[in-house]
């Protein structure tokens, strides 16, 4: 079984998922655009390029998105709130450089550094409006060095 978020964009979702891709080191599965679906779809032609699926592999892991004309989501032009993508890794070299490279355009929420339960997390939201949270799993021996 597999727990997969699908993120939401703006015509956005190709650009977005390459870039995911090559900050994570996964392979984009699939990435259908609207214009390779039924004739019959009721979709607006100016979208034929936008994709209505894209699966992204990392390891065994992966993220599912897709580009919402605003009459199948009403909201979408309103920021993404209530979830965050989470990268998770024990190496904090790997998740310092993944959240410098997903941080790049976007707006740090909290900037990476030693916590109370993490010797290295950091909160963003990318370039692209998606929320996400950087984290390294401490090691079994780890301890937060004093004023963490």
């Amino acid at each position: 079984m597999k727990i997969v978020t699908s993120l939401s964009f703006q015509g956005q979702c190709r650009e977005a998922f390459d870039f995911y891709a090559r900050v994570l080191g996964g392979k984009i599965a699939a990435a259908i655009p609207f214009g390779d679906g039924p004739a019959d779809m009721p979709v607006d032609p100016k979208y034929k390029d936008w994709l209505m699926h894209c699966w992204l592999e990392v390891g065994d892991q992966a993220l599912m998105g897709a580009d919402m004309p605003p009459e199948f989501a009403p909201n979408i032009d309103k920021p993404k709130n209530g979830f965050d993508v989470t990268f998770h890794t024990e190496d904090a070299a790997e998740a310092r450089r993944v959240f410098d490279a997903l941080s790049e355009g976007g707006k740090v929420a909290m900037d990476f550094a030693e916590t109370f339960w993490s010797p290295g997390y950091g909160g963003l939201t990318d370039k692209f409006g998606v929320p996400w949270m950087v984290n390294t799993i401490p090691g079994q021996d780890w301890r937060p060095t004093a004023g963490s």
